[in-house]
């Protein structure tokens, strides 16, 4: 049966091409250690779970206005000034069925075909596919490792074509952990006003930041920044609500409304009662945000280490999310492998340990581990990757 090419033309998720493996050898009975999830393993918090079920009880269990609720449009402007020191009305918000259904419709509504959209490698799997969808062209700049992975205004300017029409900037990164300084963000940011492009900020993990760094929006480093851009963040990370599937947008009120009005002839509006739960989270108590934060630094210092006393593997340690980006070069050099999926493909089938290789998110030469798990099994399953690295 014939489908459209523009979705013959995605590629598969190398994510899910390995979860789904996984999945199969514990259904056979093999140990599984899990180091592959993109979602806090804590559950979401209970005054959010109530504030939900509160809704549900009341009757909010209808359709709302396709753009989100007015009290959780409010409460996100108000988060927005109190913590990115953004001012927004709520005409520029847009309440959408999680950060990723923002990005897509943000996309939908900006790129026509041909326009090209600058990509930082390594990328988030669904970057380049969003723009591809919108019959857009990723443009790959690659951010190197001795630079933390993050672009330089100099790789901006000379990857900036006439037919350029926005940078995506994911700060902290998924799947690098890595922070952009706010000069770092200034400089890149002159480049985008110079040239008059878009930037799409996506500050998902913005909460979970390490070693006393600062989050800092490029939206609010001057007018001329943020009229440029579109801020995308959302509940899932920060509040352990991945599937709640609540994110949102805040921008020119232009491209808000048309992102709004492709989610009226899409998805309606974005589950009520979770707004109501998402309510709750920004306007509640923050308490457990902050001890899943240092669960997560405990891990962090603990997984960097680990790793980096394996014989040819070596990673720079994250700043921020709850990712470690490794290089594995030469583990993969010294063992004959061919490819980092490879590689991965033999850890899980002869170690049973499975994680996200780097070619996923255009770094050919890395792998991601979640640390967004607990720390006996990270120490367990950074155990078999020492003893499949060293061929024990």
């Amino acid at each position: 049966m014939k489908v459209a090419k523009r979705v013959a033309q995605i590629t598969p998720s190398k994510t899910l091409a390995i979860t789904a493996k996984a999945k199969e050898l514990r259904s056979q009975g093999y140990d599984v250690v899990g180091l592959g999830a993109g979602e806090p393993d804590f559950n979401t918090p209970k005054h959010i779970i109530d504030a939900a079920v509160q809704a549900m009880e009341e009757g909010q269990t209808k359709y709302t206005a396709a753009a989100g609720i007015p009290e959780l449009k409010k409460a996100i402007c108000e988060k927005l000034k109190r913590d990115n020191h953004l001012t927004y009305k709520p005409s520029q918000i847009v309440v959408c069925n999680g950060a990723k259904h923002a990005l897509y419709n943000l996309f939908q509504a900006i790129v026509d075909p041909g326009d090209e959209v600058i990509v930082p490698i390594p990328y988030w799997v669904s970057y380049p596919e969003m723009i591809t969808l919108a019959d857009g062209v990723p443009v790959f700049v690659e951010g190197k490792e001795e630079n933390e992975f993050k672009i330089t205004p100099e790789q901006l300017r000379q990857a900036i074509t006439d037919k350029t029409r926005a940078v995506i900037l994911n700060s902290p990164s998924n799947p690098t952990g890595s922070v952009y300084a706010r000069e770092e963000l200034e400089a890149l940011a002159q480049v985008c006003i110079e040239k008059k492009i878009l930037i799409v900020s996506d500050e998902i993990y913005e909460k979970l930041i390490y070693d006393g760094e600062e989050h800092v929006s490029i939206a609010s480093l001057s007018p001329e920044a943020y009229e440029l851009t579109i801020v995308i963040n959302g509940m899932s990370k920060p509040y352990s609500m991945t599937g709640w599937r609540i994110g949102y947008a805040a921008g020119n009120e232009e491209i808000i409304k048309a992102m709004a009005n492709l989610s009226s002839h899409s998805t309606s509006n974005p589950t009520t009662f979770a707004q109501y739960g998402a309510l709750a989270a920004l306007t509640g108590t923050q308490e457990p945000l902050e001890m899943m934060k240092a669960e997560f630094d405990k891990r962090r210092k603990a997984v960097v280490k680990l790793m980096n006393e394996i014989d040819g593997i070596h990673c720079v340690e994250p700043k921020g999310a709850f990712y470690l980006f490794a290089n594995v070069s030469e583990a993969m050099r010294k063992g004959g492998y061919n490819d980092v999926d490879e590689w991965a493909q033999a850890l899980l089938e002869k170690e049973y340990v499975a994680l996200i290789p780097g070619s996923g998110f255009g770094a050919p030469n890395h792998i991601r581990i979640s640390y967004a798990t607990s720390l006996e099994q990270l120490e367990k399953g950074i155990a078999r990757i020492k003893k499949f690295v060293e061929g024990r």
